[in-house]
Formats: C-alpha cells, structure tokens, sequence
C-alpha cells in the first residue's frame, strides 16, 4: 500500500536510451503495480525468515539524465539543494561520453554518500577490475539488461534504505562530536561547577555537611591555637512540614531559600551558615567569649526569621527552634558537638515555639528516646497498639447524638497511652501518616459497621485527614475501598480537613471534594477562623460542615470579640447551607451561647470525652435507643444539591 505521508527518496536514472528512462518510470513510480512491492515483500520475509505484513510503499521521486556528465551536474546541484539523492542507476555504455565507470567516479568525487547499481548488459569488466578501480564495493551493486521489475524495485528499496541508515549514523555522529566539542570546551567550567555541588546545597547554596565538617575542624584548630570558644548551632524550622504539605513542595523549597538569606544576613565574616538536611540549618559561630555571645547571636538570627515571608503568594510565619553546643565544653570532637547541640534543639523544641537551649549533660537521652519512638511507631500498626476513640457530636437543639469524631490513641505496652501530640508529627516527620490514616479511615468504616450490625442507632463517624494525607494521588480509592469492604454507605463517613489543607490548592481540592461528594462522603473544614479562606472558593467548595476552632469557644462566654466571631461563622455557615460544629465546648455557659447563636451541633468534655468503642457503644444505646440517622439528617450542601441530587 502506498503511503503518501512516507519520505520521499530520490533516484538518478543515467542511461543514454530514452525507453530505459521510461521502464523505470514504470517500475518505480507512484503508478508502479503494487503486486510489485507484493512480491518484494514475499522475497524478503523468505529471506530473513519473517512474516509478511503490510508493507508500506516507498515514494521514490525520479530523476532523468541521458549522458554521465548531465547526470553528475545534476547529483551536484541536489547536494548544493541539500537533497542528494540516494542512489543511481547507471548505465555502462553511454557513447560518444563517459562510459559507466567513468560516471561513476566523478559522480562520488561529488556526492560520496550516494549508492549506485550499474547497469549492463555487456561484459566489459569483471567485478574485480570494477572494484579495483572504483573502491566502496559497500555502495555497489551490478545489474544485468534486461531486469525483471522485481529486480529493479529490490535494488531501489534496498540501497535506499541503507542509504538512510547509513546517513542516520553519520547526523548521530556528527551530533556526538559537537557535544564532545561543547563538553570539552567546557570542562575546567563544569568541574569547577561539580567540585560546588560536592560542598554546596543545590537549592539554598550553602555549604552541606562535607563543607560543613571541613569548616568545623577549621575552627577546632583555630579555636586550639587561640585558647577560645566557638559555638555550634543546630537550627530547626518549627511547623515546617505543614506548611510544605499545605502549600506543595516548590513553596517549601522557596521558603528554605529564604531562611537561607536570612541566617546569612545574620551571620558574621567569619562565621558559617551551612544546610544541614531537610529543614535543618547549622551556624558556626567563631571566637566567642562566652554563653553569652552565642545567644545574643541565636536571639539575632530568631528575630531575623520573624518577619513574615511571601510564599506562593501567601504570608507564612515561621520561627526556629535553635540548640547550641560550644566547644570544648560540650564537645571535643564533630561528632559530639553536632549530637549535644542536635539534642539541645530538640529540647528547645519542647519549650515552644522559637525557643532557644544550651546543652547541658542528659538532654542527648531525650534524642535517642525521639529515635527509639520512631523505630516503634514503625511496628505499632502490624502490632496493632493503636485504637480509636469515639466522641460524641451532638444535637445543640435537642441533645441527641447522631455522629461522632474518631480519634486514635497509641496504646503502648511500656509507655502507656500515647498523646496524638506527641507521635503524630513524628509520624509526618519519618513518613508514616499516610498507612497509619489509612488504618484509621478502615478502621472506623469497620467499627460504624458493626456497630449497625448490633442494632447500634445508626451513626456517622468522621476522621481526620492530615495535609499530606489529602493530597496524596489514591485518596478517593483508599475511602472506597474501605467503604466497599465492610459494605458501609457513604453518607455515615464523613472526613474532616483543616482550612490550610484545603486552601492551599483550591483547584485541586475542588476536584478532590466533588470526587468524594459524589461518593456521598460528607467534607467538614475543621479549625475554621484560625486559617486564610477565600470566601469565593469556600462558596465553590462541595463542604457540608464548619467546625469552629476551639479558641473561639475558650471564653466566649466572657470575650464579646469571641462571641462576635462565632456568630459571624454561624452566619455565613447558614448563608451557604452549610452546618456548623463547634469543638471543645467544656461549660453549660458556653452551650447556651451556641444555642442562642444557632449552632447545630457540639462536641467537647461538656458532653462527653473521647471514649473506646465499648465505652462509647453504651453511652449510644442509654441515650437513643431507638433513634436513626435520618436521610434528612445527612442532607448534602447546596453544592452537592445541584450536582449530584439522584434524579
């Protein structure tokens, strides 16, 4: 079959009969009897032993010169055109001018590339004396007058094709050497470049621990020399992880761009700012005098990261927790220092926000107690230490209850109850979030459904969804499947997402949400008024629920600012269809207060802790024995109305 879209090749006819010139044409032509190429395909798959499939027809685009001078003009000007062509057919009587051989020669003096079948029918010379005399045997072939068509069509098709090959090699040639060239020239430039990267971050340009440990021993001999201190500095952004889980990882790169900036502002002359992995920072302080010194110079460098930062076109706020050891009183070697002042940073974490510490002797224990946590919370899943608590929402209005919040708990055979606080965000740290709230959405699926299966009041029960969490690729299938496992209905799952986790990419929450609105999977924004929404995309956003942030609800009672706040949030709930839950409700005053401001539902030690599933079962069966979750009481927002009310 012929192809139209296939290359075209070009072909020199030079032969001094005019007839010749059309055979050819006939063969070879566009309008050439495809049963032809029928043939040279059954010839070839015999050949190399292959199948036959539908060949695709080469166009050969063909060119006529009657003498050997004509015909070498011609090759001549297709090179200057910069389409030679890919073989020639030549004849080896052309009286009264040049015979074949001769043609031949002037025509690879002018093209070499160009392939050639000599046509004859004469035994003038054997094939001896013709290679003998014209070399590129490779590029030769010999036939005989008269051809059969199918003999003409193989030799075309053949020396056309390596023709190609033979100039794909050359241009990939030609290509390797202009970069061999171009790398050459450049070498000095690129081993200067390689010999930066063995001793620099890539993205912050700082030195990285080769540099760092270098600049370190530096300063031991100097320090040696000088009988005097210097100080070594661990520094660890706070809340780091969430902000580059909330707003994706260019932003966090951008923000440890500009923490390096800052720190190198702060630092003197003779100083070293380094990275020292992930979000940790080291600073060299040299030739202090004193403790003094070096916390003068780490309040310095914790008011420098104070000001806001502009990431991806928000203000985030962060602050470090610095850890310092000095030498020779904290250590007297790299590795001692960078061990008591990595401990003194985790202890300062422990102080709070923005903290600074100075290591003194058992803050190390505190570390490897951190390390031998994790190495645990590696195991706790297929050791199946960890459980849920359930606590009750309820009814503001009424006082029932018609869905709860579950919470996990880390029960630990030597350590007891573990808080959430404590190792959740060493979970983020080290990679485990997502199985351990994967284990958490399947696990309150599983408990919903046997708590239908034993004539439990049919409840909803909502999980919380980490940053991380929602944003990974099989969210909407991992909730699925749970579901589909235990045969639990959609609508009694609901998941709860902080306002930073939704808003740091509205679009794709947006599509995220829809996914799981239209799985019928209730969406609360939980801590709302503590995070950055845009009331445009919170107006967009398939959400069933507001849950007020506990902060809010501490003294509502008794700050009217609190209260105005509330109110508002209840408000613009209502507005947009949306219920509202207010979390950490403790008081009676504080109840009053939501029902007068019209909140729907509460949570909070008022009612009821967080309870184990046994626990909480019997708190369900005394207070509604025979009250159900009503469709009415799952009814969908004014978003997920309009796209996915069942017709």
């Amino acid at each position: 079959m012929h192809d139209s879209n296939a290359p075209s090749r070009r072909i020199l006819i030079i032969d001094d009969n005019a007839a010749i010139h059309h055979d050819f044409r006939k063969v070879l032509g566009v309008q050439a009897d495809h049963s032809s190429q029928a043939i040279l395909d059954l010839l070839e798959a015999d050949l190399f032993g292959t199948s036959v499939t539908a060949a695709v027809r080469p166009n050969f685009e063909i060119d006529s010169a009657h003498q050997g001078q004509q015909g070498v003009k011609m090759a001549g000007q297709a090179v200057a055109e910069g389409r030679p062509y890919t073989m020639a057919f030549v004849d080896m009587r052309m009286p009264p001018g040049w015979d074949g051989l001769e043609t031949i020669e002037h025509l690879w003096r002018t093209d070499p590339d160009v392939q050639v079948v000599i046509c004859s029918a004469h035994t003038d010379y054997d094939w001896t004396e013709v290679v003998a005399r014209l070399g590129h045997s490779d590029k030769l072939l010999v036939l005989r007058k008269p051809a059969e068509p199918i003999e003409v069509l193989q030799c075309a098709t053949a020396l056309s094709r390596k023709w190609e090959n033979e100039r794909l090699v050359k241009d990939h040639v030609g290509r390797l050497e202009e970069v061999i060239t171009v790398r050459t020239h450049g070498l000095e430039a690129a081993n200067r470049q390689l010999r930066h990267l063995a001793t620099h971050d890539a993205l912050t340009g700082l030195p990285n621990r080769v540099l760092l440990d270098d600049r370190l021993a530096q300063a031991m001999a100097l320090a040696d020399r000088d009988k005097r201190s210097f100080a070594l500095m661990v520094c660890d952004l706070d809340r780091f992880k969430l902000i580059n889980d909330s707003l994706g990882h260019r932003a966090g790169d951008e923000l440890l761009q500009e923490v390096a900036r800052r720190l190198n502002a702060v630092a003197r002359t003779a100083d070293t700012v380094a990275r020292f992995g992930g979000d940790e920072f080291v600073l060299v302080g040299s030739s202090l005098v004193d403790t003094d010194d070096a916390m003068q110079l780490a309040a310095r460098a914790i008011e420098a990261l104070r000001a806001p930062m502009r990431i991806a076109g928000i203000e985030v706020h962060t602050s470090p927790s610095i850890g310092i050891a000095l030498y020779p009183e904290d250590g007297a070697s790299i590795e001692a220092l960078l061990a008591h002042a990595d401990a003194a940073m985790y202890a300062a974490k422990h102080q709070g926000r923005g903290n600074i510490q100075r290591y003194v002797p058992g803050m190390h224990a505190g570390t490897e107690d951190r390390v031998q946590m994790e190495s645990e919370l590696h195991h706790a899943i297929e050791l199946k230490q960890f459980e849920l608590h359930y606590q009750p929402k309820v009814d503001t209005r009424t006082g029932v209850v018609r869905s709860a919040e579950a919470l996990i708990r880390w029960m630990h055979p030597s350590r007891g109850l573990v808080s959430p606080a404590e190792f959740i965000p060493l979970a983020e740290e080290c990679g485990l979030i997502a199985p351990i709230g994967e284990w958490v959405i399947r696990e309150a699926c599983r408990q919903a459904r046997a708590w239908q299966d034993e004539g439990v009041p049919s409840l909803r029960i909502s999980v919380n969804l980490s940053a991380s969490q929602f944003r990974e690729a099989g969210l909407v299938d991992t909730i699925r499947r749970a579901l589909d496992d235990v045969g639990l209905p959609a609508r009694y799952l609901e998941v709860e997402l902080t306002e930073s986790a939704v808003m740091s990419d509205p679009e794709q929450s947006v599509a995220i949400l829809e996914q799981l609105s239209a799985m019928e999977v209730l969406v609360s924004v939980d801590d709302f008024g503590t995070g950055y929404s845009s009331m445009s995309y919170l107006r967009r956003f398939p959400i069933d629920k507001l849950k007020i942030d506990r902060v809010f609800i501490n003294e509502i009672a008794s700050r009217p600012e609190d209260a105005s706040i509330v109110r508002a949030i209840v408000s613009l709930a209502h507005s947009l269809n949306l219920k509202v839950v207010a979390e950490g409700v403790e008081t009676l005053a504080q109840l009053d207060f939501l029902k007068t401001a019209g909140c729907d539902e509460y949570q909070g030690y008022h009612y009821s802790r967080p309870l184990p599933a046994d626990q909480f079962q019997r708190l369900i069966r005394n207070a509604r024995p025979h009250d159900v979750l009503t469709e009415e009481d799952a009814i969908r927002t004014h978003s997920k109305l309009s796209a996915y009310r069942r017709k």
